[in-house]
């Protein structure tokens, strides 16, 4: 795997759900994030879909948002945003990247939201953001936020 250069990190604590929710909600009210590329690491239960359940709230999406562990790709549309949301938990070969169209997905202007963005390191480009969730001892979540690109580091002022 190739690791992008960091160009800023935070370190981030949520105490519980709410703060996950409210810093989705920062998140989402940033004018970079429409053409962003954020992955999402962390085990199982750490809150990566939580987040992104969040995260597409605040940006007006409303109906059922579910995990695509199994579809690999979930899209939302929104008045000018196109959303694509993936779960590469079950991605296992490269091949599946070209013949899936995931090349013209993340060519095409939108957002774009990674959980699992290690299984397909190889074909994945860098990351805007890049967000590791870990879980305490205490159930609250630790949060790395790293900037891998100027829209990155937009992303946090």
């Amino acid at each position: 795997m190739t690791h992008a250069p960091i160009l800023e990190t935070r370190q981030l604590v949520w105490p519980d759900e709410s703060a996950c929710e409210s810093f989705a909600q920062a998140l989402a009210a940033r004018p970079a994030l429409r053409d962003a590329y954020v992955e999402l690491h962390g085990p199982l239960g750490a809150g990566k879909t939580t987040f992104v359940r969040h995260l597409l709230r605040a940006l007006g999406v409303s109906g059922r948002i579910k995990s695509p562990t199994y579809a690999v790709v979930e899209p939302y549309e929104r008045p000018g945003l196109a959303i694509s949301h993936f779960d590469f938990y079950r991605f296992d070969d490269a091949r599946e990247w070209e013949d899936a169209g995931f090349r013209d997905l993340f060519a095409a202007p939108g957002l774009k939201l990674a959980e699992w963005p290690e299984k397909a390191a190889a074909v994945l480009p860098v990351p805007d953001l890049r967000l590791f969730i870990e879980v305490a001892d205490d159930d609250q979540r630790l949060v790395r936020a790293d900037a891998c690109t100027p829209r990155g580091v937009e992303l946090f002022t």
